[in-house]
């Protein structure tokens, strides 16, 4: 069939991306679903950062391809050997298509899935296949396992998570990764308990959510640090207790202040190794840093080793919130739906898919949390 969508030929363009255009909209044939594999029509797909580190160079990607792997959307048909599927089925995407059966989801660590990762790193399907291609039949690569931004994507059916249709279903798209992601870094890596002091560095959609994540284990105090004073106010309004622009105070000496010592946990979430080394001596003896956001592949950055052992400090990553998705998907959705996860705060306007480089100018600025694409023509 042909699509519609945003296809990626080069990286590092310049911005204003409005002007560079570095996500092409054109019309591209798209292969039926094989073997294990379902056609979703894409009803939600968010605007993230690891995206706009694609598009930037600060992430890897085999090109050309079609960015998006924070979705949702509707099954419209299904391959052969797809049994827990059916046509009409209302799904989430996991950006990491799980096998089931390698080491790492054996032992309940299904974001570290060997195969899916594999996959992904190649821009094929779980199985190895690619549907996507240009209409002279040059191959166009699949992103995550996803390809959100187009009109319908081809996926593996262990890249879907099933969810009841009473769920506003465009809005669902977050649960695939800004609400997993920053939640589950929370709750699944650090597992912080009622009391505990947090701090959250990035008030991007996963640092927003991580303080969602911090407020629902009933973290005390939460702390918030940005370089954009105009994300404060939606801090607070989900549950930091303190914000601090890094811009104008030195943020690891201002948390050690409010703190007595330090923060028990800290969370980068910005994919920034400076950001990182400033969250690990944020935390106090005993302190564990998590790091969430990606930083691009050539970041280094240097700690006192004796603080590891003198003060048995932490330091870990997160990835997909350590989350199991067909379990954690579900649950949040319903933590949501009661009440308790407010994650339409998140919600900046829609964009439209012919101006989503438009989009990616504001959360590059800052100026935007989470643009859903809106697939209707503008």
């Amino acid at each position: 069939m042909r699509i519609h969508a945003a296809v990626l030929y080069e990286v590092e363009k310049p911005r204003p991306y409005d002007g560079s255009r570095p996500l092409i909209i054109e019309e591209i044939e798209l292969a039926p679903p094989g073997p294990g594999e379902v056609l979703v029509e894409i009803v939600g797909a968010g605007l993230c950062h690891s995206d706009l580190s694609v598009i930037n160079g600060a992430m890897p990607a085999r090109l050309p391809t079609i960015l998006g792997h924070e979705a949702s959307g509707i099954v419209r048909e299904v391959g052969t050997d797809v049994n827990e599927l059916r046509v009409d089925d209302h799904v989430v995407f996991s950006f990491v298509p799980i096998c089931g059966h390698c080491l790492y989801c054996a032992t309940g660590r299904p974001a570290l899935c060997l195969n899916g990762n594999k996959a992904s790193r190649a821009g094929t399907l779980l199985r190895g296949d690619t549907r996507l291609q240009k209409g002279d039949g040059k191959p166009i690569m699949h992103f995550l396992g996803v390809s959100a931004f187009a009109e319908y994507a081809v996926v593996a059916q262990e890249s879907l998570v099933k969810i009841e249709k009473s769920v506003p279903l465009e809005k669902a798209a977050l649960f695939g990764c800004a609400i997993l992601t920053g939640v589950g870094a929370v709750v699944n890596t650090a597992k912080v308990i009622p009391g505990e002091s947090v701090a959250i560095f990035g008030l991007g959609g996963v640092g927003l959510s991580a303080i969602m994540g911090a407020k629902l284990a009933g973290a005390s105090p939460i702390i918030a640090i940005d370089l954009v004073p105009t994300k404060f106010e939606l801090a607070k309004q989900l549950g930091a207790d303190f914000t601090i622009h890094a811009g104008e105070t030195d943020p690891v000496a201002a948390i050690h202040d409010l703190t007595a010592g330090g923060v028990e946990y800290a969370f980068e979430a910005v994919g920034n190794a400076q950001v990182l080394e400033q969250a690990y001596k944020a935390t106090r003896t005993g302190g564990k840093t998590v790091g969430i956001g990606i930083a691009p592949f050539q970041q280094r950055f240097s700690l006192p080793a004796i603080t590891l052992v003198a003060l048995e400090k932490t330091l870990q990553g997160s990835f997909m919130g350590s989350s199991v998705p067909r379990r954690d998907i579900p649950r949040l959705i319903n933590l949501y739906l009661a009440g308790k996860l407010p994650i339409d705060a998140l919600l900046s306007p829609s964009v439209p898919l012919d101006d989503i480089n438009t989009g990616f100018d504001r959360l590059a600025q800052g100026s935007a949390v989470r643009q859903l694409v809106s697939f209707t023509p503008s």
